[in-house]
C-alpha cells in the first residue's frame, strides 16, 4: 500500500511537522513499506493464538499475607528519644 503526498502531509499536520517537498518523499517511501510489512504480518495464521498481555508469564512474586504478632510498644519506644505517657512526644510545630 502506496502512501500519496496528500496522505503524508495530513499525517504531517496531525503530528504538528513541517517537511518540504524531499522530506514527504522520503516519509512516504519509509511509510508505504512499514504498512506493506504490517499487511504481510495480517496474513500469519493465528487462529487458536491467545492474546498475550505479557511475553513472560505473570505471577505474585510476594509472600503469603498471614497474621503474626506485632513489636510490642515498650520495643518500639525504647528507640525514641523522648517519650510521654506511652506515645513519641515532638517538638511543637507552630
Amino acid at each position: 500500500m502506496a502512501l500519496t503526498i496528500k496522505e503524508v502531509e495530513y499525517v504531517a499536520q496531525l503530528a504538528r511537522l513541517q517537511l518540504n517537498e524531499d522530506e514527504k518523499q522520503i516519509f512516504a517511501e519509509q511509510l508505504s513499506s512499514i504498512l506493506e510489512y504490517v499487511e504481510k504480518l495480517n496474513e500469519l495464521p493465528t487462529d487458536g493464538v491467545e492474546p498475550l498481555a505479557h511475553i513472560l508469564p505473570v505471577y505474585n512474586v510476594f509472600r503469603a499475607d498471614e497474621i503474626r504478632p506485632g513489636t510490642p510498644r515498650e520495643e518500639i519506644l525504647a528507640n525514641a528519644p523522648l517519650v510521654e505517657e506511652g506515645q513519641y512526644k515532638v517538638p511543637k510545630i507552630m
